[in-house]
């Protein structure tokens, strides 16, 4: 599933190829994957203006200058691909947006939505989430605070949309590895020092996950060479038997709360 640097990467990628742009024409294909009847949602969204794209957590907001919002949540096996009728992968799309020739593919939509809500509506159903890890006021006294009233494992912890907003699997494995915590430790079990070193871990980590592009390997457009490239770079997350970037063990994988796991059995603790 995207998490937030492979959700932060098609951000960055959509906005610079698409937005002002307007929308001509709407495709449905599977009417589940949106939240009204194929022609209402047609006649609202064909001949709109994308004006801005931006992130919440793992949601996408395509602001639209109608004064309405599509909201994205791809959810497990989703992706986005932007081509035309020669150019796009050989995949059920579920909606498909044109911008003239230009398309953008929305793929496997089987879990995720695309739904056109107002701007009352987007925050309605955002706003549970909890803060984001790479904003300004994200601080580690919040982060403290917020932990003490944790009672599960770390991996539980992370992964909890309301208690931090864009981690899921793979980023709270390569977290826990680079604060040398097991993600299997309970949040109540952390010394005031593990504390500290758990939270300077988020950023870098996540922050480095948007650098290389995230791990999904799907390109977003033909030319794309970024995304996907942090797969080269994983510290932990699905290797497992290979050896421990850091002290050279052999990575582990395990089950925590039925989600697979890949720690290192040496040096996180």
């Amino acid at each position: 599933m995207p998490e937030l640097p492979e959700m932060e990467t098609f951000r960055t990628i959509l906005s610079n190829q698409l937005k002002g742009r307007p929308i001509t024409q709407v495709e449905i294909n599977r009417e589940k994957s949106i939240n009204l009847t194929p022609s209402l949602f047609t006649a609202q969204v064909s001949g709109a203006v994308i004006t801005d794209i931006r992130r919440r957590a793992k949601h996408l907001i395509f602001q639209l200058n109608n004064g309405y919002a599509l909201l994205l949540h791809l959810m497990l096996g989703g992706w986005m691909y932007i081509g035309n009728d020669e150019d796009n992968p050989d995949r059920n799309k579920q909606v498909i947006l044109s911008f003239g020739e230009r398309k953008l593919y929305f793929i496997g939509l089987r879990l995720g939505y695309l739904h056109l809500l107002t701007s009352a509506q987007v925050k309605d159903k955002l706003e549970e989430l909890g803060p984001e890890p790479l904003a300004s006021n994200f601080t580690e006294e919040t982060f403290r605070e917020r932990l003490s009233k944790k009672r599960g494992t770390l991996k539980a912890v992370l992964i909890d949309q309301k208690f931090i907003a864009g981690i899921g699997n793979c980023y709270s494995d390569e977290i826990c590895w680079q604060a040398l915590l097991q993600p299997e430790r309970k949040a109540t079990e952390l010394t005031n020092d593990q504390v500290h070193v758990l939270f300077h871990a988020i950023q870098p980590v996540l922050t480095r996950g948007i650098e290389y592009g995230g791990y999904m390997e799907n390109p977003t457009y033909k030319e794309d060479r970024k995304t996907g490239g942090y797969n080269h770079h994983l510290l932990v997350y699905d290797r497992e038997g290979e050896p421990c970037r850091r002290c050279g063990s052999l990575i582990k994988k395990t089950e925590i709360n039925s989600r697979k796991s890949f720690s290192c059995p040496e040096c996180q603790k």
